[in-house]
């Protein structure tokens, strides 16, 4: 596996350069170690050079999984916090854990296949996989041709500081100074802003970035919340926190089109985990902050 990946990855629209060497790869296969991070779940080895099956019959997926007594989950291996191979070489993140509590809320065993990129939505279309966990955004072109749960993971542009730094909207930025990676979908949402009223620095990358909210160079940073979870796991003593969010962009299941019974289970399940606080707990662990609004924009 390519590991593009190590530091900062900015968000999935910056994600170009991880898919163009993975693809290399996944011209001849996609192989997995069999791993679980549970007795009931399993990887799958992908060659991608087997012959696609036929699609599953809209609408029959959730009978066909019960009947099965499995789901079977395409991951990100790839991106983490959302999903990465550990050092003993078992998938962890964000999607993995819910994934296995989708997989308790079915009362089934999982199945997990690494997926990266542009092979998720093919691999649920191609009756690979019966749901997508993968820090999959939603879109019309999508919206298209497969269907979505309701947002059940935070994936946005948002303004992180120091305690200190009394900001809670886009009007609190008038006369402060904030750091963002230039060339950044975050830099482009402040060019939205007066340039008279803010001073805008721009770094290099999201590294140099870090490294100047970190060592007081600014007060404040405009990043994604992937990057800012790094940022506050590798500094607690910061306390580095978020103050708005500026642009939100949540992470959804994906589902075969037209398998509505199957939607309205995963919504079910989904609602209880918010309910529960099970969510929550989640984005604690792995963006070490609150699970925020997951309301999608308008």
């Amino acid at each position: 596996m390519v590991q593009v990946f190590k530091e900062f990855l900015p968000n999935r629209w910056h994600r170009a350069i991880v898919l163009f060497f993975a693809s290399l790869l996944l011209s001849v296969s996609i192989a997995s170690c069999s791993g679980s991070s549970t007795s009931a779940t399993k990887m799958a080895i992908i060659n991608t050079a087997e012959v696609v099956p036929p699609k599953g019959i809209p609408g029959q997926t959730l009978n066909k999984i019960m009947a099965a007594g499995t789901v079977r989950v395409a991951v990100p291996d790839d991106f983490p916090p959302f999903g990465s191979m550990s050092p003993k070489m078992t998938l962890r993140g964000y999607d993995i854990d819910v994934a296995n509590e989708i997989a308790k809320g079915l009362k089934v065993n999982l199945e997990l296949i690494p997926a990266i990129g542009n092979y998720r939505v093919p691999f649920l279309q191609t009756n690979r996989a019966d749901l997508v966990i993968s820090s999959l955004g939603k879109n019309k072109d999508r919206a298209k041709i497969i269907d979505f749960s309701q947002p059940y993971a935070p994936f946005f542009s948002g303004v992180y500081g120091l305690p200190e730094s009394a900001v809670k909207s886009a009007e609190d930025l008038k006369g402060k100074t904030i750091g963002v990676a230039q060339g950044s979908l975050e830099d482009l949402e402040l060019s939205k802003l007066s340039s008279e009223t803010i001073t805008v620095k721009r770094f290099a990358n999201n590294s140099l970035t870090a490294a100047a909210l970190v060592s007081g160079q600014v007060p404040l940073i405009a990043t994604g919340n992937v990057v800012a979870a790094k940022i506050t796991k590798d500094n607690p003593a910061q306390n580095i926190e978020k103050k708005y969010i500026m642009k939100n962009s949540p992470c959804y299941v994906g589902i075969r089109k037209g398998d509505a019974q199957l939607v309205a289970k995963v919504d079910a399940i989904i609602t209880a985990m918010k309910q529960s606080g099970k969510l929550n707990e989640l984005s604690l662990k792995w963006f070490n902050e609150p699970l925020p609004d997951l309301t999608p924009p308008a």
